[in-house]
């Protein structure tokens, strides 16, 4: 038996104008009930043409340490690699379902076309379909799992990353100046040459409830830190003062993510932001966030440079496999 798509879930809610109960939300969770609606303060936007490098770096601690969020503009990336790397991704969800089947996630794969087969601890869904696929380094790429429609997809995928590694690179060296190290330290700690980036595409179908559904439900992303290009429909969320607040996207930039890894690795000094998607009633939200990832055998943990008798170790040091392991399954780490 085939597993129930949202996407045809979806087309058949549409037209009933009903949503299955799975995904209706309970009150505490339903962004109808627990948006914020009143004034709030921008997402930091950091401009990384800005030729005082100190400023830059200034601007990056703050919002990763306040917010666990930015966006940064003058990033490098040319409009037209986005524009194409997002036109074959949405390319893919467009096509026939028997089509979309062909690269269906296995079980025990973290790679493939997916639905979130679990439901939460509340027995609840989130409204979305995915595509899992590694694209950095070359040497781990299983080219097998990857769309072969449109026939771009594999040039457009490997042009955004010849602008996207640079970037991370370079987010890397203000962070880690950002703490007062070397540029290079952090992402040594991290994985160095060995770090993984796994691009996740989101397909949000139209919802005709949105107010009661989520496409992805409250958390924070288990990598090192998550850099993200959306469409032009709205959605996400981030929990900022006890508030959800919507995270208001300015076009052409690239929203960067504080993840798990780099909170602990930092001791806590910049934050993991807590974020979720909502959905939309007439149109489809897509988003394509790529995780940046240490090797699963790393073992991760404070800095030592970090740590002295004033500010002792806030996280205990677990190999990134058993940290992945223990958050999926809700085990404290």
């Amino acid at each position: 038996m085939g597993v129930e798509r949202v996407q045809t879930i979806a087309s058949l809610s549409n037209n009933l104008g009903t949503i299955p109960p799975e995904f209706i939300r309970s009150e505490h969770e339903q962004p109808g009930k627990t948006t914020f609606h009143g004034p709030v303060p921008e997402l930091p936007v950091i401009d990384l043409a800005n030729p005082d490098q100190d400023q830059i770096i200034r601007e990056i601690v703050e919002a990763s340490s306040e917010w666990g969020i930015f966006q940064v503009i003058s990033h490098g990336i040319p409009e037209e690699v986005v524009k194409e790397f997002q036109r074959v991704g949405k390319h893919f969800f467009e096509l026939p379902q028997e089509e979309k089947e062909k690269i269906a996630k296995q079980p025990g794969m973290k790679e493939g076309y997916g639905t979130k087969l679990q439901r939460e601890p509340e027995g609840k869904k989130t409204w979305v379909d995915f595509l899992y696929h590694n694209v950095w380094p070359p040497h781990i790429l299983n080219y097998n799992i990857w769309p072969q429609s449109p026939p771009e997809y594999r040039k457009a995928n490997d042009e955004y990353c010849k602008y996207l590694v640079p970037l991370v690179d370079r987010l890397f060296e203000y962070l880690s100046t950002g703490l007062g190290l070397e540029k290079n330290v952090l992402k040594e700690a991290l994985g160095g040459e060995n770090m993984r980036m796994l691009l996740k595409i989101n397909y949000y179908p139209p919802c005709p409830f949105p107010d009661l559904a989520l496409g992805v439900a409250p958390h924070t992303d288990m990598c090192t830190f998550t850099l993200l290009v959306p469409n032009d429909v709205p959605g996400l969320q981030i929990l900022k003062d006890d508030h959800w607040v919507d995270a208001k996207y300015i076009p052409n930039s690239i929203i960067v993510h504080i993840g798990d890894q780099l909170e602990i690795s930092s001791n806590g000094k910049y934050k993991s932001v807590l974020h979720r998607t909502t959905v939309n009633k007439d149109r489809t939200r897509m988003s394509w966030p790529v995780f940046c990832e240490p090797p699963e055998d790393l073992v991760i943990g404070p800095l030592p440079q970090l740590i002295s008798v004033e500010n002792p170790a806030k996280f205990k040091s677990k190999n990134y496999k058993d940290y992945a392991y223990c958050k999926l399954n809700k085990i404290p780490q």
